[in-house]
């Protein structure tokens, strides 16, 4: 059995902490792959509330032609923590972005 000596310690060291965050950066970038990327993340826009407004017309005015009107309703009112009575003109909700 061949033995090895050290010679420096400086060198020794240095390779030593390059091979672990390789050895860190490999199984990081392998553990990393289901990570969701931003294009998956739901997206919001800002509408401000005018007079005669209800929530039924902004989710028809905002919804995609795949989606049924009253999941919208209630995406809207889950994304504001209110009800559709809760309405007030001048106040500002999130409308969900749909892809």
């Amino acid at each position: 059995m061949k033995k090895y000596r050290i010679t420096s310690k400086i060198r020794f060291t240095v390779f030593a902490v390059i091979v672990a965050l390789c050895i860190f950066t490999g199984i990081s970038t392998i553990a990393g792959n289901n990570i969701a990327s931003s294009s998956s993340m739901t997206q919001y826009q800002c509408v401000e509330i005018e007079s005669g407004d209800t929530l039924w017309n902004i989710a028809k005015e905002y919804k995609p032609d795949n989606k049924d009107v009253r999941q919208v309703v209630y995406d809207i009112c889950e994304a504001n923590d209110m009800s559709a009575e809760d309405l007030n003109v001048g106040q500002k909700i999130i409308i969900p972005v749909y892809q």
